[in-house]
């Protein structure tokens, strides 16, 4: 590894890996380009030769650059926190190079056992897409541990022509309180493809807004939300597409809500063109009781029944 990055103070144990592993599919240190922080600190790094991972000179964060025309790349930037009382704000930005084609992984992992101070990581991660260029991101967010864990993430996607980008995240579950926000302008026939999963339990608050501008003629966006609220937490979701253009877009919120939550959707279109295809749909409900008595049938409990529909509903 060209310039593995490995603190000799601050090794990844084997809790460490078992916390990436969950959030980032990274039960051992990976082949090609990989970032981790661990408690406000960089731990590994690794670059590649056709992705370039960066420091910030200025402020905490990384720049990843990933080459023009270079294909099947894989880049994993997992945080991990595991002392309480830890706040941080980390600023990553990817510029993605004409017509590359490369998969990010990310995730946060917080597994905090101090119940005074909480855990908290903020993170900006900016996506620059060059003309063609194909992402794939995906971000798990988990929370562990008796203590307060809060993550606060902000994504902004600039979209060229004719270039992809497949969004997708998932709060597993453990996180006390997370404030979602994702922008993006997408150009001239580039698609963006958005999917949300989101767990919340006990008295967590979950807001989610979304806010997407298609700008380019034959622009196209998707985004499917998919959440489940038990006993008393709470989820606002707020996706809006604008389009500018002679454009498509589709937004699908579906959440299934149990015990005394509280769920809100506001699904919301802007067409300022009268060439722009818009669709938007939203429904909240409980678990099917049909479903339930026919998985109880075949020898499940309440909870069991319970899980199976729920763990299908996110899929």
């Amino acid at each position: 590894m060209s310039d593995l990055l490995n603190l000799s103070k601050k090794l990844l144990s084997i809790d460490d890996f078992s916390l990436l592993k969950t959030i980032a599919d990274m039960p051992a240190i990976p082949d090609g380009a990989v970032n981790v922080r661990k408690n406000g600190e960089g731990v590994l790094r690794n670059s590649t030769e056709n992705v370039k991972i960066e420091p910030k000179k200025d402020k905490s964060g990384i720049d990843v650059y990933v080459k023009a025309n270079s294909k099947g790349e894989r880049v994993h930037i997992p945080v991990i926190i595991t002392d309480g009382g830890i706040s941080e704000l980390v600023y990553n930005d990817f510029y993605i190079g004409e017509n590359a084609e490369c998969e990010i992984v990310a995730g946060c992992g917080i597994h905090n056992n101090d119940t005074c101070n909480s855990s908290r990581h903020d993170g900006v991660h900016a996506f620059h897409l060059g003309k063609g260029a194909k992402v794939r991101y995906t971000e798990k967010h988990f929370g562990g541990g008796s203590g307060e864990n809060i993550m606060n993430p902000i994504t902004e996607i600039y979209m060229d022509e004719d270039s992809v980008f497949d969004l997708d995240t998932t709060q597993i579950e453990g996180v006390t309180s997370t404030d979602r926000r994702t922008f993006a302008k997408v150009g001239a026939n580039a698609k963006l493809n958005m999917t949300e999963r989101l767990v919340t339990h006990d008295e967590q608050i979950a807001k989610s807004d979304v806010d997407i501008s298609l700008e380019g003629e034959g622009a196209a966006l998707r985004i499917i939300s998919r959440s489940v609220a038990r006993d008393s937490s709470k989820q606002i979701f707020h996706p809006r597409a604008i389009g500018n253009s002679a454009c498509a877009a589709h937004i699908q919120c579906d959440s299934i809500i149990m015990d005394n939550a509280v769920v809100t959707s506001i699904p919301e279109i802007v067409a300022n063109s009268a060439d722009a295809q818009m669709i938007h749909e939203a429904a909240i409900g409980r678990i099917n009781n049909e479903q339930l008595l026919k998985l109880q049938t075949l020898g499940l409990t309440t909870e069991e029944a319970e899980t199976v529909i729920v763990e299908g509903f996110l899929e």
